[in-house]
């Protein structure tokens, strides 16, 4: 595109609407030559590719509408969040408590007996990384759009810890509201709703 039309503006993103790529279809169907052909046939495929994706999110929205109401409830946590961590975990009733849950997902504090540092934790660098990953993105994502980890985190921040402390206490709050959700859900989906 840039060798036909340099002006022409197909930003990241652009192509996945199916309004800019009709714009650009209907465009390059006035360009003559090879690298016009060239063109036509890579914004078909990401067309196709496009649709398939939005076909997969559609079926894993339904899905995880069903499986986890609740945790799909959360603030920040979208269908493909939910998903991931859904997927990662298996079956939550695998762990017998939500400190397990924290330690599989990688926010478990450590604590640090070294020197000074007597009695402070760290972060943990074992654990699922993808679940850690999804808590950390919704930790984030409830900070900058003030959901209801964006108040904890605050008063973390009030308290005197760093933000980097705070995220991370943050994360292991969710994991518990995570954990809990989930067994909400598992529980709902056993027995029926109540």
């Amino acid at each position: 595109m840039h060798q036909l039309d340099p002006k022409r503006d197909v930003g990241q993103g652009k192509l996945q609407g199916r309004i800019h790529r009709d714009d650009l279809r209907r465009w390059l169907s006035t360009q003559d030559g090879l690298l016009a052909e060239f063109a036509r046939d890579e914004l078909d495929e990401i067309g196709q590719l496009s649709d398939k994706i939005y076909e997969l999110l559609r079926r894993i929205t339904m899905h995880i509408k069903r499986i986890a109401p609740s945790l799909l409830a959360l603030p920040g946590c979208g269908p493909l969040m939910a998903a991931k961590i859904v997927g990662e975990t298996a079956d939550v009733t695998r762990f017998p408590n939500e400190s397990a849950f924290a330690r599989f997902a990688g926010v478990g504090p450590i604590p640090m007996w070294s020197g000074s540092t007597e009695g402070t934790m760290r972060n943990s660098t074992t654990g699922n990384r993808q679940t850690n990953t999804a808590l950390h993105r919704i930790a984030l994502t409830q900070i900058m759009m003030g959901g209801p980890g964006a108040e904890y985190y605050r008063k973390r921040i009030d308290a005197g810890d760093r933000p980097a402390m705070a995220r991370r206490c943050l994360k292991r709050h969710l994991a518990r509201v995570v954990y809990r959700r989930m067994l909400n859900d598992k529980r709902t989906i056993t027995n029926g709703p109540t």
